[in-house]
């Protein structure tokens, strides 16, 4: 197992703030089903990448679950990437 830096957690952080926000953001969907449809999607989504420990690949791969997350729930205002 690689060693973990500083940055690692902080990445850390900030994939798990994205996971929760776009968790709590599919509670707008009004379809009980497109819901759970969606609330599968996106675990799945960071199941599938949950190995990955090189850093600039988890920043980008966080920029576009920002990106396919707002496509997904446009109604959902998500920070600035700065703070994400």
């Amino acid at each position: 197992m690689p060693e973990l830096t500083l940055k690692h957690f902080i990445l850390k952080f900030k994939v798990l703030s994205l996971y929760r926000l776009a968790i709590r953001s599919s509670r707008c969907i009004p379809d009980p089903n497109a819901r759970k449809e969606t609330v599968a999607w996106i675990r799945a989504e960071f199941e599938r990448n949950r190995h990955i420990s090189d850093t600039t690949l988890i920043e980008d791969k966080l920029a576009a679950g920002r990106r396919d997350i707002r496509q997904i729930l446009p109604s959902m205002s998500l920070p600035s990437s700065s703070a994400f």
